[in-house]
């Protein structure tokens, strides 16, 4: 980021930045220029068609893939530089688990709580929030239903209470009790001060969610504004 840039002038440093940013996915450009600033304390969501760019910006800010071009600052942190450093500061939720089937519940949480470095209390304290402190946290991964393990996957994630989540598609899989569950779980969250990114085909209830929309399409931000706000040209 440079120093004559507005967010530097203002004192207010976004937990993402991103100016052009560019992610191939062998020689395709996933993510064709992406401009996008998002504040602590933020819910957004990101909404396009499949192929948009959404999971690739997701797992971008992660770290996971590469920026080639551009500039690309989360949590401080320049990805071009070293994206490994932000790694242990956000949480992604994929769509892919993560989870180790022969392993219970609790110690699937346990083991990605230890990973983290976290709080073990913290774990206890997640499984609960999602349901889980009952018979289930003893129930393999491999036996529990679609809704469950997303469950568990979301418990994984709140442990390590990270500064910003990465949530793609948090909805999917999970009955209303579910679903009324996580969007608890985001306000909650951004009201302690985390940063949240989502994308969900629950658009109803994610724009209800979200304090601000970006919309994605051929891996550029084509416009962005708030839930029931203005719309402008980023």
């Amino acid at each position: 980021m440079e120093r004559d840039d507005p967010t530097f002038r203002s004192g207010k440093e976004p937990v993402v930045h991103l100016r052009g940013a560019v992610a191939l996915l062998g020689r395709f450009p996933a993510l064709a220029g992406v401009d996008l600033d998002v504040d602590r304390r933020r819910i957004v969501l990101l909404r396009g068609a499949n192929g948009a760019g959404k999971t690739t910006l997701l797992r971008a800010l992660a770290g996971l893939v590469p920026i080639t071009s551009g500039e690309a600052i989360v949590l401080g942190v320049d990805l071009r530089d070293d994206r490994r450093a932000v790694r242990h500061r956000v949480g992604l939720l994929a769509h892919g688990t993560g989870l180790y089937d022969e392993l219970t519940v609790a110690d699937n949480v346990h083991f990605w709580t230890r990973a983290a470095r976290a709080n073990m209390a913290d774990a206890e304290a997640a499984m609960a929030q999602l349901g889980l402190d009952g018979r289930l946290r003893d129930v393999a991964v491999g036996r529990l239903s679609t809704g469950q393990r997303r469950r568990t996957s979301l418990a994984c994630l709140l442990a390590r209470r990270p500064e910003l989540w990465l949530l793609d598609e948090p909805h999917a899989g999970l009955d209303k009790e579910g679903r009324d569950i996580v969007d608890a779980l985001v306000r909650d969250a951004a009201a302690a001060g985390a940063t949240i990114i989502l994308s969900s085909h629950e658009l109803d209830r994610s724009i209800e969610l979200a304090d601000e929309i970006v919309t994605l399409g051929g891996g550029v931000a084509l416009d962005e504004g708030a839930g029931g706000g203005d719309v402008h040209v980023v």
